[in-house]
């Protein structure tokens, strides 16, 4: 279009231009439908195993560790639902009533407890050189989706929020994965390590019978979470720490445990390679998970855009500084370092004594307020 051009070739010039840009416009507007089409089958393929991961089902889990053995009671034992009513923790009937099956109220000492298990558990995993957090309880699907969870769905653990592209989170996991969204780091920053407490809501779909009963299987709950970003050199490392941390933990408490190296049926989609902590739960007369720690490699971080680049400078955003050194993908992990009601459940069941008081850990009586037992209520 520069120079001099006759009129008619001037004419002719602009309407190609014009033809140009309405077609440029309309493969633009493919390309968004057919990357967002390529996303969705993209995320729909799950993450690698390990090479030392036990192939099949769960019954192929391989036990790593076994801590203590179970308690012997001369006494009948109790279930914490027995525990529970004779020493008035909980109250489901009416939790019920106002929010449906699947709900609780915590009461009494039962609330010190949680708060106990809560602050205990940050005190000792901050003491290892983990930031604390409290993280949003709600976020955006996308979100959700590029931790490796599915939002949506006949299936799906989560809740989502009619109307919106938001949902109830179910573990800090997602909502502590999401801080670095879209950034590079510098490798110097790494490992980023969180403990992050918060609420967690979970629909359970297709769980029921009795071995889901009371406070073993709920809607709502608080949990307390461990997060690592790390090199891909380091992951393997952290995740024997992550589980070590949490063995260090239940043993402290006096539990009877044992540790899993899960089967590949098991692992779901981000993990690489999962570890389960099962302790023995007298009421119940079985295991029952009550921690996992997981190695997500690059599976989440190339969803979520957190890479790193190896050198002293750092970004907070994926345009700022720039250089001829390529990034790479962070790795990420995480592990339960407290899931409430299950430790409630482990507590009363393990340490209950004969005339129906439960006996508090040592560890915990100073977040008890100096509180070493919980009595029967007097009728």
């Amino acid at each position: 279009m520069k120079g001099k051009l006759e009129r008619s070739e001037r004419q002719r010039l602009i309407e190609e231009g014009k033809n140009l840009k309405e077609g440029l416009a309309a493969l633009e507007e493919d390309l968004v439908e057919l990357t967002d089409k390529l996303q969705q089958e993209a995320q729909s393929i799950p993450n690698m195993t390990h090479p030392d991961v036990p192939i099949g089902g769960e019954d192929c889990s391989v036990l790593r560790r076994m801590v203590g053995s179970p308690r012997e009671f001369s006494f009948p034992v109790k279930d914490h639902l027995q525990l529970g009513k004779g020493l008035d923790l909980f109250d489901f009937d009416a939790a019920a009533e106002v929010s449906g099956s699947k709900f609780y109220y915590l009461k009494n000492e039962a609330v010190m407890l949680e708060m106990a298990l809560i602050n205990w558990t940050l005190s000792e995993v901050t003491k290892r050189g983990y930031t604390p957090l409290t993280t949003p309880e709600i976020v955006r699907s996308s979100v959700i989706e590029k931790c490796g969870f599915q939002p949506r769905g006949a299936n799906t653990q989560v809740y989502s929020i009619e109307g919106s592209d938001q949902c109830l989170i179910g573990t800090a996991e997602i909502p502590v994965g999401g801080i670095h969204m879209d950034s590079i780091l510098a490798s110097s920053t790494l490992p980023l390590k969180y403990v992050a407490y918060s609420h967690c809501f979970r629909t359970e779909a297709g769980a029921a019978g009795t071995a889901t009963r009371g406070l073993y299987r709920v809607h709502q709950f608080s949990k307390v979470e461990m997060f690592i970003l790390c090199r891909p050199e380091d992951s393997d490392t952290y995740h024997e720490e992550l589980i070590g941390i949490e063995e260090d933990l239940f043993s402290s408490l006096g539990l009877h445990f044992r540790t899993l190296d899960m089967a590949s049926g098991d692992l779901g989609a981000p993990a690489y390679r999962k570890f389960d902590v099962e302790a023995w739960m007298p009421g119940l007369e079985r295991y029952g998970e009550i921690s996992s720690a997981s190695n997500c490699t690059d599976y989440q971080s190339r969803r979520l855009g957190i890479r790193f680049r190896p050198s002293s400078e750092i970004s907070t955003g994926p345009k700022k500084g720039k250089t001829n050194i390529p990034t790479q993908f962070v790795h990420t992990l995480n592990a339960t370092a407290c899931a409430v009601p299950r430790m409630v459940i482990c507590l009363l069941e393990n340490f209950q004594k004969e005339d129906g008081s439960v006996i508090i850990p040592e560890p915990l009586i100073p977040f008890m307020g100096g509180l070493d037992l919980i009595r029967p209520k007097s009728k």
